[in-house]
Order: structure tokens, then sequence, then C-alpha cells
């Protein structure tokens, strides 16, 4: 069912009547670099241009969050969520979490 789930960024879902309020639903992940990835970034930062490793890293990082944000969603019993957002923040050095979230609800 997640590939079908009603996941907005606004408050509320044109059009579509929210009957309740679920509260906060979540999925993050922690992910770290590789020692690979750490040394062509150093040799990239002196000539410039994407850290194409880093990127794709981050691109599933975000995935997985949302994916795990949703599944919450649908243990609540959430229909949608509404004011749904990203969150990166740095756990240790070389290791971030990535968190969405959002607030589940329901709709007639």
């Amino acid at each position: 069912m997640t590939e079908n789930f009603l996941v907005v960024s606004a408050n509320d879902l044109a059009g579509i009547e929210i009957k309740e309020h679920i509260g906060v639903v979540q999925g993050s992940t922690v992910r770290s670099r590789n020692i690979g990835s750490d040394i062509f970034a150093k040799l990239k930062n002196l000539v410039g241009g994407e850290l194409v490793g880093y990127s794709k890293l981050l691109a599933t990082s975000r995935e997985q969050a949302y994916k795990r944000m949703i599944e919450d969603a649908e243990a609540k019993g959430a229909d949608a969520i509404v004011c749904f957002r990203f969150q990166t923040s740095t756990i240790t050095d070389g290791a971030s979490e990535i968190l969405a979230y959002g607030t589940g609800v329901k709709y007639k």
C-alpha cells in the first residue's frame, strides 16, 4: 500500500475533509560514509564538483526514511500524511540521521 499512500507537505488535503488527526508519524535511518567515499570526496574538493557517492547515499537514505514514515502511519491507522518534512542531523563525525516526519490523518 505504501506506493499509493497520500503524503503532502501542505497543512491540509485540497478538496478532502480531514476527520481525525492521528498525531506525529516518523521514519528515520542513520547512515555513515565509507572510507572510499571519504578519500574520493577529499580529492574532489581540490577540483570541485558533485560528490556523486554522497548524493546517492543521501537519496537512498531519504527513500528509506520516507518508507518507514509511511509504515509508521499505516500502523497507527492513518489514511494520509500532511505537513510532511525531511530533517537531517549529524550523529557523529561521518554519520548522519535522515528523519522523515509529518502528521498522520484520517479523511472522509
